[in-house]
């Protein structure tokens, strides 16, 4: 009986880790040994050790109350955490090499880039498998390293370009590649490959869709035609017409969610408007963020611990447009639960009842993608590659508005539409992750006082520090510069 020795052994010592989380109930712990090439299960671990890492986007880091997605959220100056220890050094932008949540990043990320090459390498290697069984597969494992590798050139800017499995430890100092040449040899090559597969637009397991493909390799090109690979109107172009297959699946795979608090129905998980999502349940993983986003100690819930790692400023929900729905009581924030006030605002994103009342067990999942991001990059990218808004794009934003309760948009110039789609993206997808790579991508950030959009590049945030252009990528983890003689910090770091 033929067999095949994984590299994940060394891979794990390259990427400081020895384990991660389940994913679908699965252990990709198990890949650590011999592989039977003639068992088509043997065939679907490979597949199933690829999303291990996913999330990395929500998972407790950096001590007490402590999330992943809270070092997206404090750069923003959108957020605080009142009872996180570190969130102060992200506020004031005095974080440096060392600070929390930077080297979880890094090292899952790349765990999961090692992963899915491994997988790359050995899938074809299957004969057991038929040809469609074998390019759907491959279209799933290059979906996942494009989506690590996009997560890496956003935050740390060039990288190690990492195609093959690590194989011994000889391999593992490499230098940064520059953004664009992984943008073209990884991350792009890697999605146009995927939209070639035969899956299906949805897939209620959670798995790589055409959706997810679609939806990221828009997202890739937005990212592609703004900063720092400044690649214009042909990459904005390529942006709209993904995203426009998507919208085209309106009204049959995806569709808007009546209400907002229909995406804190667990019953409506990988359905609705979502469309590529961390997968949670209350058995093998629940959602950390149910508990970070509870006021500290304010004893409304069976949670032992009520966090409130995670806060909205006031600035930014004070910044919302007069009635929009979005602001008001249990839509998108919080201030009173069975009749306490709490104090301020808090995220209601993640507000699962039954854990809350209950077991301390939230089976909410986490949005990576959801219809509104896909119908904002289409407004977006058709207005950068045409000159202006058409009429599809005014209806993306339009029907947003609609269900904030908003008067439509009329016509409008380009640069007018444009910052109307940015606002919405600020309003609608707020504290899932996105605000930072947008200011990232367009070198603006919306000030929450003057309502106006400011230079990145010294744009004062309301903790009264300034953005400069150190800030603009995170540093390289001081572990890895330490154990990787090739590696050169970021500059200001």
């Amino acid at each position: 009986m033929k067999k095949i020795t994984l590299y994940i052994g060394i891979l794990l010592v390259w990427t400081g880790l020895g384990s991660c989380g389940d994913f679908l109930e699965e252990n990709p712990g198990t890949l650590t040994t011999q592989a039977d090439l003639s068992s088509p299960e043997a065939a679907s671990a490979f597949v199933t050790s690829i999303y291990a890492n996913v999330n990395v986007v929500v998972t407790g880091s950096g001590g007490w109350g402590g999330n992943t997605l809270s070092l997206l959220e404090f750069m923003t100056g959108k957020a605080d955490g009142v009872a996180q220890t570190e969130a102060f050094r992200f506020n004031l932008l005095t974080y440096d090499s060392q600070s929390f949540y930077i080297d979880t990043y890094w090292q899952q990320l790349f765990q999961g880039v090692l992963r899915c090459n491994v997988a790359l390498e050995q899938l074809p290697r299957f004969s057991i498998l038929s040809e469609q069984q074998l390019n759907d597969y491959l279209a799933e494992v290059r979906t996942m390293r494009a989506f690590y590798y996009f997560y890496l050139v956003r935050m740390y800017g060039d990288v190690p370009l990492i195609h093959e499995p690590i194989r011994n430890l000889g391999d593992v100092n490499m230098p940064r590649s520059p953004v664009r040449e992984i943008y073209d040899q990884i991350i792009i090559p890697d999605l146009l490959a995927a939209e070639s597969s035969n899956l299906p637009w949805r897939r209620p397991n959670g798995e790589v869709s055409m959706g997810f493909i679609k939806s990221l390799l828009a997202d890739v090109y937005l990212t592609y035609a703004g900063y720092p690979v400044e690649g214009g109107a042909a990459a904005y172009a390529e942006s709209a017409n993904r995203s426009l297959e998507v919208l085209n699946q309106k009204g049959t795979t995806f569709n808007l969610f009546p209400e907002y608090t229909d995406m804190i129905n667990p019953n409506n998980r990988n359905s609705g408007e979502f469309i590529f999502q961390v997968q949670f349940d209350k058995v093998n993983r629940t959602n950390p963020l149910t508990p970070v986003c509870l006021p500290t100690f304010a004893g409304i819930s069976v949670y032992s611990n009520e966090f409130g790692g995670l806060v909205p400023r006031q600035e930014f929900i004070q910044s919302y447009e007069p009635n929009d729905k979005r602001a008001r009581e249990k839509q998108f924030f919080i201030t009173e639960y069975n009749g306490r006030q709490l104090g301020g605002h808090y995220i209601y994103k993640w507000f699962d009842h039954t854990a809350v009342n209950e077991d301390a067990r939230s089976e909410l999942n986490f949005s990576i993608y959801r219809l509104p991001d896909v119908m904002l990059m289409y407004a977006e990218a058709s207005n950068r590659a045409e000159g202006g808004p058409n009429s599809m794009a005014l209806e993306a934003v339009n029907e947003i508005r609609a269900r904030a309760e908003l008067d439509p948009v009329g016509a409008m110039g380009a640069d007018a539409f444009e910052q109307e789609v940015w606002n919405q993206r600020y309003f609608e997808l707020c504290y899932e992750g996105k605000l930072w790579f947008d200011m990232l991508r367009t070198r603006k950030v919306r000030n929450d006082r003057t309502g106006n959009y400011d230079d990145f590049v010294g744009h004062t945030n309301v903790f009264n520090a300034t953005f400069a252009e150190r800030n603009l990528r995170f540093p390289i983890p001081l572990r890895e510069m330490d154990v990787n003689s090739e590696l050169v910090q970021n500059p200001g770091f």
